[in-house]
């Protein structure tokens, strides 16, 4: 099974490229396969690939992806719409970091296959 990994920024750097380092943001993981299933609505939202100075939308397949906080609402939609979410405890999961990014007003990072 192949997997994405997301997790909570706590200091962004306005000029730091990011790495993969999963366990430093305490990273959860979850099927890549909701990934491709959720990729109409992920293309929609604000991200960032590797850094802060390359502003895009959707998520980085193979790459690590930058969530600011004014997209976390847009992406905990697509996670809670999910009906799978009441099967598969890593998709809960997910919508407990999401939830704790928004309210402590953090970005999250995104690590991809």
């Amino acid at each position: 099974m192949l997997t994405a990994e997301f997790g909570i920024i706590e200091d962004i750097g306005e000029t730091q490229e990011y790495s993969y380092t999963p366990e430093k943001y305490q990273c959860i993981c979850i099927d890549d396969a909701y990934i491709d299933d959720w990729w109409d609505k992920l293309v929609l939202l604000k991200t960032y690939f590797h850094s802060l100075d390359r502003p895009e939308f959707g998520l980085a397949r193979w790459g690590i992806t930058l969530i600011p906080p004014e997209s976390l609402s847009g992406f905990q939609e697509i996670v809670l719409s999910d009906r799978r979410i009441n099967k598969d405890i890593h998709l809960r999961e997910l919508a407990d970091k999401v939830n704790d990014a928004i309210n402590r007003n953090k970005f999250m990072i995104h690590f991809g296959i």
